[in-house]
C-alpha cells in the first residue's frame, strides 16, 4: 500500500485539473454531472399518510375485551363457589337432621322402630311443609314424618349406604326434593333400616337466584366503572401526544424552531427526534441560503464584466463573453454538485461499495486515456456511507486527474482496516506532483496550476465539498511508491 508521507524535496509543479470533464460530456460509469443545459424535469409528489385507526380506540377495545373476559371468568368462578357453599350448607342441615333422627330411633318390643324424642323442627309436624323424614325397612312398616301426610318417600334402599348419600329426587312432580339417606342396623334388630331426610329445593334455588342476581349487577357496575376508568386513563395517558401536536402547530403559528414544553419521559425521545429533524431542516435551509448567496455573489462579477463590455461595445466582446460564461459555468457546476450531494444525504441510509465504484470508474477512464494503466487493490467488500452516484463522481475526478496529469500509471488502494470508522482510499500517480505550498490553494474553486490542458478547475473543489457533506475529508501528499501526487480520501465506513 502506498504511503501518504510527504517527501522532503517538493516535486516539480503540476496540477490536476479540478474539473476533469467538460460540461457537455460525461464519463461512462463515473457518475459525473449531466450537462448544465439539459432540461430538468420537475414533478410534485403528494404523499398520502396511511392511517391504521385510533390508538385510543384500540386501547379501549383491548381494555373492554380484557375486562369482559376477566369479569366473565371471575363471575362464573365466584358463582360456582358461592352456589357450592350454599348447596353444601343445605346438605349439612339435611345431614344434621339425619344424624338426629338416627340418634332418636329405637326398636320396640315387636321389632318396630320408633323415636324416643321428637325432632325440634316444627315443620316436620305440618303436612306438606317441604321438609320430611322417613324410616323404612324390609318387611317392616314404614315410619314417616307427619309432614308427609298420605305420601311416602321413594328411597334407594336396594343397597347399603354406610355413609350419608345425597341425591336429587323428582318423585313429587310439583316439589323437587333434595334427599339424604343412610342404612343403619339398630341395636336389637337385624333389619336394615333406611333413614331418609328430604327437603324441597325451592329455598335453595331462591338463594342461588339471589346470589346470581347480586353477582350480575355487581359485576356489571364493576365492569362499567373499570371501562370508564380505562377511558379516563386513555385520555389522560394520551394527553402528552395532544400536547406534542399542539406544540407542532405552535411552531407554524409562532415561528418557534424547537419544542421546549416539558413532557413525560416516554414522549421525550419523540420530541428529541422532532427537534433533531427541525434542526436538520433548519441547517439545510441555511446551507441553501448560503449557497444561493455564494452563487449570486460569484455570478455578479462576470455579469458586471459582460454588461460593461457590451455597453462600451468592446472589440473583444466575443472573447469576454466566452471567458466569463465559462467562469459562470464553473460556479454553477460547483453549486449543483453540492446541492445534489446534500439532497441525497438527506435521504439517509446511503451506502456504496468502494471497489465496485472504482472498477466502474476505471473502465470509463481507460476509454478516455487508453495509454494509462490503472491498478486497484485492497478490500473488495468495504462499504461507505455515501450515495453511489456521489462516490462515482468523487472517484471519477480523482482517477481521471491522475490519468490526465500523471505519467501513465495510477494506483488505487482501498483501505483494508475494518477497525476504523473511516475508510481511507489512496489514489496515486507517477506524475510531477504538486508543491506543498499549493496543495491547499488547489482546492479553491476555479484554481488551476496547469492551464495547458482543458478543464474547469472544479474537480478537487467538488471532491472536497461532497466528501465533507458526507462526513469525510480529502488530503494531498506525495506518493512514495510512484513519486507523484497522493490523494488520501476518507469516507465514513458502514458499520
Amino acid at each position: 500500500m502506498a504511503s501518504d508521507t510527504a517527501s522532503t524535496t517538493p516535486p516539480t509543479s503540476r496540477e490536476p485539473d479540478k474539473g476533469t470533464l467538460p460540461a457537455d460530456r460525461t464519463v461512462a460509469g463515473a457518475g459525473v454531472a449531466a450537462p448544465v443545459g439539459a432540461p430538468v424535469e420537475e414533478s410534485e409528489t403528494v404523499v398520502e399518510i396511511a392511517t391504521q385507526g385510533s390508538i385510543a380506540r384500540r386501547m379501549a377495545i383491548i381494555a373492554a375485551g380484557w375486562i369482559a373476559v376477566l369479569l366473565l371468568g371471575g363471575g362464573i368462578a365466584l358463582d360456582r363457589t358461592l352456589t357450592n357453599l350454599v348447596e353444601r350448607n343445605f346438605d349439612d342441615q339435611l345431614e344434621y337432621v339425619l344424624t338426629a333422627l338416627i340418634a332418636s330411633a329405637e326398636i320396640g318390643p315387636e321389632g318396630e322402630v320408633f323415636l324416643y324424642s321428637q325432632l325440634g323442627d316444627q315443620r316436620f309436624f305440618e303436612p306438606n311443609s317441604g321438609v320430611y323424614w322417613q324410616i323404612s325397612g324390609k318387611g317392616q312398616e314404614t315410619f314417616p314424618s307427619r309432614s308427609l301426610w298420605d305420601r311416602t318417600l321413594k328411597v334407594q334402599g336396594d343397597h347399603f349406604d354406610s355413609e350419608p348419600h345425597f341425591y336429587a329426587s323428582g318423585q313429587f312432580p310439583t316439589e323437587p326434593l333434595r334427599m339424604v339417606e343412610r342404612t343403619v342396623i339398630l341395636p336389637g334388630s337385624e333389619t336394615r333400616w333406611t333413614f331418609a331426610v328430604a327437603s324441597a329445593t325451592e329455598e335453595l334455588e331462591a338463594q342461588n337466584s339471589r346470589i346470581r342476581s347480586i353477582l350480575v349487577w355487581s359485576f356489571a357496575v364493576l365492569g362499567l366503572g373499570l371501562f370508564l376508568m380505562t377511558l379516563l386513563q386513555i385520555r389522560y395517558g394520551l394527553s402528552p401526544l395532544r400536547r406534542v401536536r399542539a406544540a407542532i402547530q405552535n411552531l407554524r403559528t409562532t415561528g418557534a424552531n424547537r419544542i421546549t414544553e416539558p413532557l413525560p419521559t416516554e414522549v421525550e425521545p419523540l420530541v428529541e427526534e422532532i427537534n433533531s429533524l427541525l434542526a436538520h431542516t433548519e441547517q439545510q435551509a441555511e446551507e441553501a441560503r448560503m449557497h444561493a448567496g455564494n452563487l449570486a455573489h460569484a455570478l455578479k462579477t462576470p455579469l458586471t464584466v459582460l454588461t460593461n463590455a457590451a455597453t462600451a461595445r468592446a472589440p473583444d466582446l466575443g472573447n469576454a463573453v466566452i471567458r466569463e460564461t465559462r467562469t459562470m459555468q464553473r460556479h454553477v457546476d460547483h453549486h449543483l454538485a453540492r446541492a445534489r450531494a446534500v439532497g441525497r444525504r438527506a435521504v439517509g441510509h446511503a451506502r456504496a461499495r468502494v471497489f465496485q465504484s472504482a472498477e466502474a470508474v476505471r473502465r470509463a477512464v481507460e476509454r478516455l486515456y487508453p495509454d494509462s494503466r490503472i491498478d486497484i487493490a485492497g478490500n473488495r467488500l468495504v462499504e461507505v456511507m455515501i450515495e453511489r452516484q456521489d462516490l462515482d463522481e468523487i472517484l471519477g475526478n480523482l482517477i481521471e486527474n491522475a490519468a490526465k496529469y500523471g505519467g501513465g500509471t495510477v494506483f488505487v488502494t482501498v483501505d483494508a482496516d475494518d477497525t476504523s470508522e473511516q475508510c481511507v482510499i489512496w489514489v496515486e500517480d507517477d506524475g510531477t506532483g504538486i508543491p506543498e505550498g499549493d496543495r491547499e490553494r488547489i482546492f479553491d474553486r476555479g484554481a488551476r496550476l496547469d492551464t495547458g490542458k482543458p478543464g474547469t478547475g472544479l474537480g478537487l473543489a467538488i471532491v472536497r465539498d461532497v466528501a465533507e457533506i458526507y462526513g469525510g475529508s480529502v488530503e494531498l501528499d506525495e506518493s512514495e511508491d510512484l513519486g507523484g501526487l497522493l490523494v488520501k480520501l476518507s469516507l465514513p465506513r458502514v458499520a
